[in-house]
């Protein structure tokens, strides 16, 4: 074959992987908070990667407080508590994502053995979904089939501990839980008793999925909340909603190895509830949010790819009240800010280069949004 064939060849087959991989577009999941009673808890709206502008194209109604939600790994199913903050047991709800018609549908629900289920984890096969109960501290497991189906809970761990802060830690609160890099090891995130429990997890078992916890002490009247890692699995970095600080951990065969705190608040306050924490996709910074009384912020890190330490980077507005979680858009380039109290998600250009932010005019108004998720699909 010629050269000329060659680079014909070449060309036909770079322009066929390329419409492969093409991301045509990203849905955008919100859930939220509904006063306590059957409301608008779901929206699907489809997001413009290139603008940052969103349109709504479906809305779950009649549904109680969903307050968190979660993409499966595959992107076809999304999971969510409903009823939580209720004086009774709240459950979990999952939905088959229908990408073309840009809509959910509900596949099942299943108690959740606990009171306030605040927070969703999936295992990284898909095989096992992790629940933290808030109220009733607690991890609730559930089997995923292969319709996306939940089955009854087939483990409950419950928990009982304290801490300093009487008003907030007079009992244990599991607020959230991670797989960690290696799908070995799900680390849970006790804001009632500084703790973070670590669990070696074994998914090809049903009834003690979760075995062997190891605790990680926090500093007394930290509150840890919720946790991310790395992308290149090294470190992880956890957020605290008591002590308004950012913890940097070393990841290494199933431990986190402290390296150091950092404010995430741009200025001291007498109460802290930092919030959400998250790292852009390509690992170099940092982002958490920072609920008030008096500071409504973003902070912005940039990560040592080394050591993990963080450099601060600044502080950003998020225009609202109470931004209580965020997500980075599938390609990185938007952050876009849920305000629970304002009624509205605020969308930020991100700057790859520096990590800043800046506001864009696209203000999504959604009533008391609490939880955000996005995901590019391919037509």
């Amino acid at each position: 074959m010629g050269f000329n064939k060659c680079f014909v060849v070449i060309i036909v087959l770079g322009l066929l992987f390329s419409c492969q991989t093409k991301e045509d577009y990203t849905l955008l999941f919100v859930g939220s908070f509904t006063n306590k009673r059957p409301g608008e808890g779901i929206h699907v709206y489809e997001f413009n990667n290139e603008t940052g502008e969103s349109k709504l194209k479906h809305t779950i109604n009649n549904i109680t407080n969903t307050s968190f939600l979660k993409i499966s790994p595959n992107g076809e199913y999304l999971y969510s508590v409903v009823e939580s903050q209720m004086d009774y047991h709240g459950k979990i709800a999952a939905f088959k994502v229908d990408s073309i018609n840009k809509r959910l549908d509900l596949i099942n629900m299943q108690d959740c053995g606990g009171r306030n289920p605040a927070h969703i984890e999936i295992d990284k096969t898909g095989t096992y979904l992790i629940n933290s109960n808030y109220t009733d501290p607690s991890l609730s497991v559930f089997k995923i089939n292969a319709n996306g189906s939940l089955n009854p809970c087939n483990q409950l761990l419950k928990f009982k501990d304290s801490s300093i802060i009487a008003s907030r830690q007079k009992d244990a609160h599991i607020h959230s839980s991670n797989m960690s890099p290696d799908n070995k090891f799900l680390f849970a995130h006790d804001l009632g008793a500084d703790k973070i429990r670590g669990f070696r997890i074994d998914i090809t078992t049903q009834d003690t999925v979760l075995q062997d916890e190891k605790q990680i002490k926090m500093k007394p009247g930290s509150g840890p909340r919720h946790f991310v890692f790395h992308p290149d699995g090294t470190f992880g970095y956890s957020i605290s909603e008591l002590s308004g600080k950012i913890t940097a951990f070393e990841y290494k065969n199933g431990n986190l190895i402290f390296i150091q705190d950092y404010s995430s608040y741009e200025q001291k306050q007498d109460i802290y509830r930092a919030a959400d924490i998250h790292i852009s996709p390509d690992g170099k910074f940092l982002y958490a949010s920072n609920r008030g009384p008096e500071e409504d912020s973003i902070s912005i890190f940039s990560i040592n790819q080394d050591d993990g330490t963080l450099k601060l980077v600044g502080h950003q507005s998020t225009f609202g009240k109470h931004p209580r979680n965020f997500a980075i858009s599938p390609l990185g380039n938007f952050i876009l800010v849920a305000n629970q109290f304002s009624n509205k998600i605020v969308v930020f250009k991100r700057e790859i280069k520096t990590g800043k932010l800046k506001k864009l005019p696209y203000d999504i108004m959604v009533e008391s949004p609490s939880s955000i998720q996005m995901r590019a699909y391919i037509k």
